[in-house]
């Protein structure tokens, strides 16, 4: 059931989503300063092309 609803997430707007993610990625990437912003857009991105069954952690508090 993930498969076939992450096939449809993507078909009618995923990878419009997840292309803007890597866009802003590679745009805060240019600057050393937006590096970390940056990878954090990427996984953002990865989460926007498969939405379904993806499990989000937290991986350190402030």
């Amino acid at each position: 059931m993930r498969l076939i609803l992450n096939i449809l997430w993507i078909i009618f707007g995923g990878f419009i989503s997840a292309g803007g993610w890597i866009l802003a990625g590679c745009l805060w990437c240019i600057t050393i300063i937006g590096i970390p912003w940056g990878k954090q857009y990427f996984k953002i991105a990865r989460l926007a092309l498969r939405p379904f069954g993806a499990v989000v952690r937290r991986t350190h508090y402030l």
